[in-house]
């Protein structure tokens, strides 16, 4: 019977605004250390600055690439009350049509809502953005075979 039944567990909500903020500061950071690389790799006038006003908005972008996947991923989990691969799939979404925006093309922001919502998706699907969670005991064990047991033992037990 316990075969048969199907464990479901309670779940928990998650803060969009917390998720959100976070991994905008995030991906701010990154923005940052790329617009830094355009800045160095570039020829112009403006000195160290240009990380800000030269490439600066590549800064921005990031973070509000990574904020509304954040946001719109738990959101999306939050109305479905489960956490799987199609919250990843919208969010993907989401910040795949704020892609196209910025270059000021629908087309555009409809395909990369497309391409981004099936690729994350599909990642989410087959692995996890978050990794495996389980622990090292329990990857060791389903890793490596069991030993079998001794014949010594088996014949004793027989009898």
């Amino acid at each position: 019977m316990a075969d048969s039944e199907v464990q479901t567990s309670a779940y928990e909500a998650k803060s969009p605004v917390a998720n959100a903020s976070n991994v905008a500061l995030k991906a701010g950071a990154v923005g940052f250390f790329v617009s830094s690389l355009q800045n160095a790799l570039g020829k112009h006038g403006y000195g160290a600055m240009g990380i800000l006003t030269r490439t600066g908005g590549t800064v921005g972008f990031f973070a509000a690439m990574g904020g509304v996947f954040a946001y719109t991923e738990a959101y999306v989990a939050n109305q479905r009350q489960q956490d799987d691969h199609l919250n990843g799939a919208a969010g993907g979404c989401a910040a795949g049509f704020l892609a196209g925006i910025k270059k000021r093309s629908l087309p555009l922001a409809v395909g990369s809502c497309a391409v981004l919502g099936a690729v994350i998706g599909a990642y989410d699907f087959t692995g996890s953005i978050a990794g495996d969670q389980t622990s090292t005991a329990e990857r060791r064990k389903r890793f490596f075979k069991n030993p079998p047991k001794p014949l010594v033992e088996t014949e004793q037990a027989a009898q």
